[in-house]
């Protein structure tokens, strides 16, 4: 398991989640609900509560014990004296594959009130490190919305490259989306 934390900006961490996290995600994900709606799958209620948020981690955290996933939370240090850490995102590599593929796909979201900050950039390009120099991944891979330019542009900028379109590609916001799909060659070790 990955456990060194990442600074990504002055006041945030890039570190492993873990069970405690789920009333910091529970309540981001409530305030960004209007935000990620449209990039979303559609969720039931009791996802957005901290009880669904430990449901969730719990599937992720097994997983990850598996080497199957890799889940990070980001997060905003509280002041001194004023309580726990607030989640402002998350980044996840899943479907970790070794062997002669030695590849994962990415995915991530940032709070409603601390986009335009730059800490998907810095969320992804730390992933990309991580999974060169510590999982010994060859390949990432992800996918947008069609019309999702701001996270094409995080993409681009962190040096991945549009490789195809998947049709009706992932069921978000509750309808089959077309998707654009990027990839990044890590390295050219041998496996």
């Amino acid at each position: 398991m990955i456990t060194r934390p990442v600074r990504l900006a002055p006041d945030v961490l890039m570190r492993p989640a873990e069970l405690a996290d789920a009333p910091g995600l529970s309540r981001s994900y409530q305030r960004s609900l209007s935000h990620l709606r449209r990039t979303e799958p559609r969720r039931e209620e009791g996802f957005y509560t901290p009880a669904g948020q430990v449901e969730r981690l719990q599937g992720q955290l097994a997983e990850r014990d598996a080497g199957r996933v890799m889940p990070w939370v980001l997060v905003r240090e509280a002041d001194e004296g004023s309580g726990e850490p607030d989640v402002v995102g998350s980044i996840t590599l899943s479907q970790i594959t070794y062997g002669p593929l030695r590849s994962a796909s990415v995915g991530y979201w940032i709070d409603a009130g601390h986009l335009r900050r730059g800490l998907a950039s810095a969320a992804v390009r730390a992933v990309c490190a991580v999974a060169d120099r510590e999982l010994g991944l060859h390949r990432l891979e992800a996918g947008t919305l069609l019309d999702n330019a701001a996270s094409q542009r995080v993409l681009k900028g962190c040096g991945f490259t549009p490789y195809g379109t998947a049709e009706k590609y992932l069921f978000i916001n509750g309808a089959w989306q077309d998707h654009r799909l990027f990839q990044k060659i890590l390295n050219d070790r041998l496996p």
